[in-house]
């Protein structure tokens, strides 16, 4: 069985040598590695060409293309039975590459070649103080919470037989943002679903600021809106905000104090999850450390809320504008995401 490994890039020099380094030194070594890179202004092919002699690289410019389009290109310049895909500034696990293609070894060639298959594999935070700490905590979940039969692996940790690519119609390149969550989609309706490696594990860096979580919160938003998603999600916390917790405080202030009381059980509720992991993985931090994470929850919480709350609409308003391209009603074709959403 031929592997090949496929990756994207934009400006990512001082990142993309982890991933390449980690690549270097799997157990499995992946047969070739397709980058594709949309146009880096910082040396970043240099960087990666830097690796040639360790790995054996193919290195494509598509400059100004996006990620769905890079993935496609890189599908397509791809010679392996099984493309494994993963993102730059990632550390791979030394036996990620071995686990992911492991529900396809015992498939007979002729079977893989012409069967719709796919996997998913896992990620985990990979935090650099207190802030990046919390953040995974707050959006990222542990292995243990995942349904494997209701999982949407990211990209940045997932393997599918060309034929699987092939019949889903790639990576849709006219999303900018959620485009892995859409080609999870039409996986499943080709595949029946995916396998899972939960041990096949990726390891990357949330988010370092405030403003920067926030900037990538209001895009998955926005491209939830472009691409239809998750509607009652969004319902939901609309009414939350706007009536839901309007009401409680006024309650409280017009009738009685105990209301205030079911609105922060209701906040402690929210965060608890989060508080949970957290415990979880904060070994090897200080007191004051653990205090700090434990404070950014609810802030995050909230900043994360009020980005999807104003990138959504965003979102709607492109769509709107855009109804008449037929690759936009995706959903009439795959599925409505009631089993998903």
């Amino acid at each position: 069985m031929r592997v090949s490994v496929i990756c994207t890039v934009l400006n990512e020099a001082e990142a993309v040598g982890r991933l390449l380094d980690s690549l270097a030194a799997q157990s499995r070594p992946p047969d070739e590695v397709i980058i594709v890179d949309g146009g880096s202004s910082d040396g970043t092919p240099a960087v990666v060409m830097s690796h040639a002699g360790r790995l054996p690289l193919k290195l494509q410019e598509a400059r100004g293309a996006n990620i769905s389009r890079g993935r496609n290109l890189a599908v397509k310049r791809a010679t392996g039975d099984v493309i494994a895909s993963t993102d730059a500034g990632v550390r791979l696990e030394p036996d990620w590459l071995e686990r992911l293609v492991a529900p396809f070894v015992e498939l007979a060639p002729e079977a893989l070649r012409a069967g719709c298959y796919a996997a998913a594999g896992f990620f985990q935070p990979d935090p650099h103080g207190p802030f990046e700490l919390a953040l995974g905590a707050t959006t990222l979940p542990l292995v243990d919470e995942i349904r494997p039969e209701r999982f949407l692996p990211s990209s940045r940790s997932m393997a599918f037989s060309r034929a699987a690519w092939q019949c889903s119609d790639g990576y849709p390149e006219w999303l900018d943002y959620c485009e892995d969550l859409l080609f999870d989609f039409r996986l499943i309706e080709c595949c029946g679903g995916f396998a899972w490696a939960p041990d096949a594990r990726v390891h990357f860096r949330p988010r370092p600021t405030l403003r920067s979580f926030f900037k990538q919160y209001y895009r998955y938003a926005r491209g939830d809106g472009k691409a239809d998603l998750w509607r009652k999600r969004h319902a939901l916390r609309y009414l939350t905000y706007l009536l839901a917790l309007p009401a409680l405080l006024a309650l409280s202030i017009l009738h009685h104090p105990l209301w205030l009381l079911a609105l922060l059980a209701g906040a402690l509720a929210y965060c608890w999850r989060p508080v949970q992991r957290l415990a979880a993985q904060w070994q090897g931090c200080g007191w004051p450390q653990r205090l700090w994470a434990l404070l950014l929850i609810p802030l995050l919480r909230l900043t994360g809320d009020v980005a999807k709350m104003l990138g959504y609409p965003a979102g709607l308003r492109w769509r709107r504008k855009n109804r008449a391209r037929a690759e936009i009603h995706w959903r009439r074709a795959f599925t409505d995401g009631r089993r998903y959403g």
